[in-house]
């Protein structure tokens, strides 16, 4: 599922902004040896204090498994203030119908554990489909993907291929990269979608996440002995009695740790 997170609703989901900071920092300066700016084991920059859209990949668990930045061209983006050396001296492309799509990434590591019930290559279609579905709700008429050639061959894979590029391919410190522009289109949603063999809404309810996070934020405050204690005494009731005094007594263990280290519910 996708979690859309924008200036909106940054509040409700500062905990999977933090996962997806500590997700890039893995993925970019540990795993592709980027040069970028890491600090407390997180990897974020200016342009993440500009207000922009996140897509974030969620697992069945809600945990982080993928992340995407978006932000608009009529103010100040990667292409423009960092890799400007793509353009070549061409002006920047600006315009309110086209967005700059950065920090594409998936936590192979989670993904290839035995207990995962998704893979690599669906979450990044899943992503990829999200990119395009929010573009094409919002008006936007194109995306540029400032991109490695690695993540460029991958586009193309999935039947995502740009239409074309900006400027030309550059070395960047340890890498290359280059600015791939994808039209916005029905069609295009529809090939990622076939590709990947999407169905229905991937798109996740605010709502059910937050509630989500919230109660598991809840069993992260007890000792593991008791958690599994009290889910194991909700799963065994038998009658609904039984499965509200587990629920009770389970509220009661979390509320009586809260108030010994001075928290508010």
């Amino acid at each position: 599922m996708i979690l859309v997170i924008d200036a909106l609703n940054r509040d409700r989901f500062q905990s999977v902004i933090d996962d997806m900071f500590r997700l890039r920092a893995r993925v970019f300066r540990d795993r592709m040896g980027w040069e970028v700016a890491v600090h407390d084991g997180r990897e974020f920059d200016l342009f993440d204090n500009l207000d922009p859209v996140y897509l974030v990949a969620l697992d069945d668990a809600y945990n982080v498994i993928g992340c995407n930045r978006m932000l608009q061209t009529t103010g100040p983006h990667m292409l423009t203030d960092v890799f400007q050396d793509i353009l070549c001296g061409e002006p920047p492309l600006r315009s309110a119908t086209v967005w700059e799509n950065t920090r594409f990434c998936i936590d192979t590591e989670r993904l290839k554990r035995p207990d995962s019930t998704r893979s690599v290559s669906s979450t990044a279609c899943e992503l990829m489909a999200g990119i395009a579905e929010y573009a094409y709700e919002s008006g936007l008429t194109d995306v540029i993907s400032v991109v490695d050639p690695a993540m460029d061959r991958i586009l193309k894979r999935c039947d995502n291929a740009p239409y074309g590029y900006l400027g030309k391919t550059v070395q960047m410190g340890k890498t290359k990269a280059l600015a791939a522009l994808s039209d916005i289109t029905e069609e295009r949603i529809a090939r990622i979608r076939a590709f990947g063999e999407i169905t229905g809404n991937i798109f996740a309810d605010e709502d059910e996440v937050a509630e989500a996070l919230a109660a598991r934020a809840t069993d992260d405050m007890l000792p593991p002995y008791l958690l599994d204690y009290c889910n194991e005494q909700i799963a065994a009731a038998s009658t609904l009695h039984e499965k509200d005094a587990a629920l009770r007594l389970k509220a009661a263990l979390v509320e009586k740790v809260r108030s010994r280290s001075g928290m508010r519910a």
